[in-house]
């Protein structure tokens, strides 16, 4: 015969919860998170809500750094014939559109966001850091990929040079983007005033405009070596290369190779200044 339990029956009252021991303290009920999200998924989402965010408002930049690139070359074409230094004019001018973009643009969108608090809302999303800077960095990244293959187009009818091995482009500009976009990045997130963000965007795309654009041969030995230490002078080299009638593709590889490394690099340290600025 089972027996029923005396709480369930009609008229009796439930006894009351076991007192805790003395000594200890009632320990109060924690609500357990939600997992975080992983790195791919959440460089997805903020890559496709940066894209369709900055898309409106970073047209009209993106138009005027085309005609920039387009204008310097006309203006190289007076003194400019042909030859390899044609070659280095188009090339410069169409990792420059990278370099506005991603440099220039990406420098000031993270100084203003740290000026008005908006890393706040990222810190509050359960995203890891990792994927806020590689999604804006993509991103912005993205949007110079009609206006390089627009401005190298047009150089290479203004100069005569051949249109076959333009498919270089499809890894020089995510590879350009992704060092230009993480030193931009660190520069906005390092920045102690978004004016001052600006200023180095500025001075960054400055560098890309004269260190590559100009042929090399016609700057000082001082400023050739500096050339060097600028991550986008090592794509310009590689589309240069790629215009001859047999390109040297283990030197084209080499440029890209070391162009990515100093991607990882300075994404990297994106990363690190993200993280140290959304703490503070």
């Amino acid at each position: 015969m089972s027996v029923v339990p005396a709480e369930t029956l009609p008229g009796t009252v439930p006894a009351p919860a076991a007192a805790p021991r003395a000594g200890t303290a009632a320990r109060p009920a924690v609500a357990e998170l939600g997992p975080r999200a992983r790195l791919w998924p959440a460089l997805g989402a903020v890559y496709r809500a940066q894209l369709s965010r900055a898309r409106v408002a970073r047209i009209p930049l993106l138009f005027v750094a085309t005609f920039q690139s387009v204008g310097i070359m006309i203006l190289m074409r007076g003194v400019v014939d042909g030859g390899a230094e044609a070659r280095a004019v188009v090339a410069g001018s169409s990792v420059l559109v990278v370099a506005f973009v991603a440099l220039n643009l990406l420098s000031q969108y993270f100084g203003q966001l740290r000026a008005s608090g908006g890393l706040d809302h990222y810190a509050t999303l359960p995203v890891p850091p990792a994927a806020v800077v590689l999604g804006a960095a993509a991103a912005y990244a993205s949007f110079t990929v009609p206006g390089t293959v627009v401005t190298a187009v047009f150089g290479c009818l203004l100069f005569g040079l051949p249109l076959t091995h333009l498919w270089v482009l499809a890894a020089v500009i995510p590879l350009a983007g992704a060092a230009l976009a993480g030193l931009g990045a660190a520069c906005g997130l390092l920045a102690p005033r978004p004016e001052l963000a600006t200023l180095l965007g500025q001075l960054g795309m400055s560098g890309a405009l004269l260190l590559g654009v100009l042929p090399a041969s016609r700057m000082p030995q001082a400023i050739a070596l500096a050339r060097d230490l600028l991550p986008s002078t090592y794509a310009v080299e590689a589309f240069t290369r790629s215009f001859g009638a047999r390109p040297d593709w283990t030197r084209v590889l080499g440029d890209l190779t070391v162009c990515a490394a100093v991607g990882v690099v300075s994404l990297a340290v994106a990363t690190w200044a993200y993280r140290r600025a959304a703490v503070r």
